[in-house]
């Protein structure tokens, strides 16, 4: 599923974010585009432009806003300031030490999660991050992004519907 997506905004994001050159992605992949998701999540008015255009995708009865670490979390916040429904933060791994949680913020336990991501490309920390929060009771069937790189084929058979504002293509059709 996907928003009606401003224009202006996909124009802003592209000018703001998209790089050119040669680039390691989390997958391993190499690409020569790559969106340097921190530049808009560190622009206050970006980042609340993002956030309302996210708002609407939000599923009905979501109950947690869970951030993944680190690109996750700007995001998340913003959402939250602008749907009024709390945040948790989701550390790649539980910390050793003081409470050990995974989960910062609020309990996800027996709570209807919506994990919210900054980029995905396959899926890889979406994946992991899905069952770590399951394990520690999240209920989740919905995964939001900004950015849709690629297939998220390492999310395949986890049950979850995959929402995002742009995809690359749309980034890139942004500037013509």
């Amino acid at each position: 599923m996907t928003a009606p997506a401003d224009p202006t905004l996909a124009a802003d994001l592209q000018s703001a974010c998209l790089l050119s050159g040669e680039f390691l992605l989390r997958s391993g992949q190499t690409s020569n585009i790559y969106f340097d998701k921190y530049r808009f999540e560190a622009d206050p008015a970006l980042l609340k432009r993002v956030a309302v255009q996210l708002a609407p995708m939000v599923p009905e009865g979501t109950e947690v806003l869970a951030g993944l670490e680190l690109g996750g979390v700007p995001i998340a916040t913003a959402l939250s300031l602008e749907t009024g429904i709390p945040a948790a933060f989701v550390r790649k791994e539980a910390k050793t030490y003081g409470t050990a949680n995974l989960a910062e913020g609020s309990d996800i336990d027996g709570r209807r999660c919506l994990v919210v991501e900054d980029v995905i490309t396959t899926g890889g920390q979406v994946a992991l991050s899905l069952a770590d929060l399951r394990s520690r009771g999240a209920v989740i069937d919905t995964v939001l992004c900004t950015l849709l790189r690629g297939e998220p084929t390492a999310v395949e058979g986890s049950e979850v519907d995959i929402r995002h504002l742009f995809t690359l293509a749309d980034l890139e059709a942004a500037s013509s």
